[in-house]
């Protein structure tokens, strides 16, 4: 027993650290489809430009400057992008929606191609939660036991928000019915807003924590966490919040698992097939709920 934590104890600490990541992540995939009924494929690049903006920042000024003004940055990169690319859009058909914000994430690809030359660029080291720490027989950094800690601290500030203040009323009663809740003064621009706002901050932080496991920033990393972060929201119920936080933390622990075994080869694989067989037997994943469409 004693050898097979040994052994495997790595792995799950890992794995946690990771679904952490990755559930931040989802968050802001699963706020905005909540409201919106769409699937940022942006913010996997929002995420990634996070990456850059710490790397450019820190190299000019102090990590205390930089880790605050990175995540300002980025709030107002996604704030941007929704008033450039959605807004205009908000009565369009969904398809021209989806097409716009597939062109934002090749746009956002290619600009940080042509600001870095396509060269990885070396993630900073952040005072404390990059060093390392040993948990029993395991040596690891910090930032492997602040990120779940902080990913459930910021989910149960964002559940607090959405329950218990007006603008997270008005975001449930937008989720809820868009037209209805227009009509009853509701003001929707303002709601969308502060989602693509708590989203983007949301994946700034999970950035920091990504970068600083996995050091290298290329103008590609956010894609797969990007779309393991959308695979968990399907998972757990895309528009449930908890449902995404479950469903990445379930992910996180499963390819790191499978990592474990010795099958590194097939991790990522897993977590698309898991999507199939979530989409096959529960569409609308663990946590989500059937909505019935009027026509």
């Amino acid at each position: 027993m004693q050898e097979f934590i040994t052994a495997n104890l790595p792995y799950l600490l890992g794995g946690i650290s990771v679904g952490g990541q990755y559930a931040l992540i989802a968050v802001g995939y699963t706020m905005v489809y909540g409201i919106l009924r769409l699937i940022n494929f942006a913010h996997g690049d929002i995420f990634t430009v996070a990456g850059f903006f710490m790397v450019y920042l820190n190299a000019t000024m102090p990590v205390a400057v930089s880790l605050p003004l990175t995540i300002l940055l980025i709030i107002a990169l996604g704030f941007s992008v929704e008033r450039v690319a959605y807004k205009p859009l908000r009565n369009a058909p969904r398809m021209s929606v989806m097409i716009s914000a597939i062109g934002v994430s090749y746009l956002l690809q290619n600009l940080m191609w042509y600001v870095t030359g396509g060269l990885a660029k070396q993630y900073p080291t952040i005072p404390w939660i990059s060093s390392s720490i040993t948990i029993y027989t395991a040596t690891t950094k910090m930032v492997t036991l602040v990120t779940p800690i902080l990913t459930i601290v910021l989910v149960a500030l964002l559940v607090q928000l959405i329950n218990h203040t007006k603008i997270g009323m008005a975001m449930r009663a937008v989720s809820k019915d868009f037209e209805t809740a227009r009509l009853m003064g509701i003001k929707i621009d303002r709601v969308i807003s502060a989602t693509f706002i708590i989203g983007s901050a949301l994946a700034g932080i999970g950035s920091i924590l990504y970068f600083s496991n996995y050091t290298a920033v290329t103008p590609t990393a956010g894609a797969m966490p990007g779309l393991k972060a959308f695979v968990a929201a399907v998972f757990g119920g895309i528009g449930s919040i908890p449902g995404a936080v479950i469903g990445a933390f379930i992910i996180g622990i499963s390819e790191n698992i499978i990592k474990a075994v010795g099958l590194t080869t097939f991790s990522d694989a897993f977590t698309f097939a898991l999507l199939i067989v979530v989409l096959i037997f529960k569409p609308t994943g663990l946590f989500g709920e059937a909505v019935n469409e009027k026509v």
